[in-house]
């Protein structure tokens, strides 16, 4: 019987042989379009401007000291070798908390398996169609090893540093065109690099986005190294001393259900269920957000008419993004207070608002500190399926409404449309590229397939 990483690797050598469904490919676009809005904001802030200067001997030259030698390249389009540009990249498209999500994974894929298929692809010289070949492959590996571990994982872990690792190692051996038994050993080695706690992020640190730059790069080493023979225990994800086990359920008598996760692999993609974030903040405060917005809009009352408000969520809301006094943009991004609060100040959550005077704004943290959270039992049951909050507000003159959310805007049920995807991309790339260049790099996103060089 074939273990875990074999199947995995049969799979991704199979699909080599099949064209790519429309409809996938459309989706793929979608989500690569969708890591270039996120990668750009975050190209020019820390930590990614000081990875930069770390690994500055690895851009824009190889170990040689050849300009011609590194391939890769930053946001910015300087040169880098591989494992350095899949690094500064993951981390830059995690940064500003606008990547999508695999809601039922508690997963972000796109930041370390895009920016790892990018790394080799533009090192080996890769086929546009190649690159999104080699997206899908590492979507639809990672994601299903996201929702077979569950919640059970999220306890402690971060799934876009852990999961991740396994969408940028096989998104790097589709691209280099591992045979199966050198991807399983791929998959295999890169398991025992998985890494990246919860704690990091529940106060400030750069910690949380360098999770997904180095998922990104420990793909890409694991796939390297498995091309020159590098091999792995392929029953690490399944085994009794497994990924599966030690990082999740040593205490739950039984591991995930591998059957179950990988029985319609190859058939349902997951690429095309993507949430598309519509806020630059943590997800686990979207439908808080969306609802309290929502419930503003039908009472008609204004941020300072504003009484009380009283969010009830899932608990990831209240243990993730339950920040209750931030004091920096990044425990902010964490806050639902704050972030329901500036919502109902100022409309929206866009990374206006985790600049000053926006953070200091004094009608915005008064009202934050009349936000109130807790544990929604119903809510949390659903989750995580079901990314939803109960909000309720309470104005000065004695008004009381409540409002269900059962979704977020830009998750599947709710998605964000074609033209406001390419919106949010122009939003959040032209104050980097420039409106012109945005544009243009926009066009040549949408027609991946037919670049013969990306």
């Amino acid at each position: 019987m074939m273990r875990v990483v074999e199947r995995l690797a049969a799979f991704a050598e199979g699909y080599r042989a099949r064209p790519i469904d429309p409809q996938v490919l459309h989706y793929a676009k979608r989500a690569v379009i969708d890591w270039y809005a996120a990668l750009y904001p975050g190209s020019v802030v820390t930590p990614a401007t000081l990875l930069e200067r770390a690994f500055a001997e690895e851009i824009g030259r190889d170990g040689d000291g050849n300009e011609g030698g590194n391939k890769a390249r930053l946001a910015d389009g300087r040169r880098a070798n591989a494992r350095a540009a899949a690094l500064i990249n993951g981390a830059a498209a995690h940064t500003v908390e606008v990547d999508d999500i695999y809601r039922d994974g508690i997963y972000h894929p796109g930041a370390p398996t895009i920016a790892a298929a990018l790394a080799v692809a533009q090192a080996k010289g890769a086929s546009g169609e190649q690159f999104v070949r080699a997206v899908i492959v590492g979507y639809e590996i990672s994601t299903r090893i996201a929702a077979a571990m569950g919640r059970a994982h999220y306890k402690y872990w971060h799934n876009t540093g852990t999961i991740g690792c396994f969408g940028a190692a096989s998104a790097a051996a589709e691209i280099i065109g591992l045979d199966r038994v050198r991807f399983a050993h791929a998959l295999a080695t890169v398991t025992t690099f998985a890494a990246g706690l919860q704690q990091a992020f529940r106060s400030d640190s750069m910690s949380k986005p360098m999770h997904a730059g180095r998922a990104a790069e420990a793909g890409v080493t694991a796939a390297l190294a498995a091309a020159r023979g590098v091999t792995g225990s392929l029953d690490i994800v399944e085994g009794e001393a497994g990924f599966g086990r030690a990082m999740g359920y040593a205490d739950a008598g039984e591991g995930p259900d591998w059957e179950r996760a990988l029985a319609t692999l190859g058939e349902d993609f997951h690429i095309c269920r993507m949430t598309v974030k519509n806020h630059a903040c943590c997800g686990h405060a979207f439908a808080a957000i969306d609802g309290a917005l929502a419930l503003k809009a039908r009472m008609g009352v204004s941020a300072k008419e504003i009484a009380r408000v009283r969010v009830g969520g899932y608990r990831a809301t209240l243990e993730v993004a339950g920040i209750a006094e931030p004091a920096t943009a990044a425990e902010a991004r964490f806050s639902t207070p704050y972030l329901v609060a500036t919502a109902l100040t100022h409309g929206s959550v866009r990374l206006a608002a985790f600049e000053q005077p926006r953070l200091g704004n004094a009608e915005t943290r008064s009202l934050m500190r009349r936000v109130e959270l807790a544990l929604d039992p119903a809510v949390d049951a659903a989750f995580p399926a079901q990314r939803s909050a109960r909000v309720a507000i309470e104005s000065r003159d004695g008004r009381r409404a409540e409002h269900f959310q059962p979704t977020r805007k830009g998750d599947p049920d709710m998605p964000l449309s074609d033209a406001e995807l390419d919106a949010k991309y122009l939003e959040l790339a032209a104050p980097v590229l420039g409106e012109e260049k945005a544009r243009a790099q926009l066009a040549r996103l949408w027609t991946l397939e037919r670049q013969s060089r990306l």
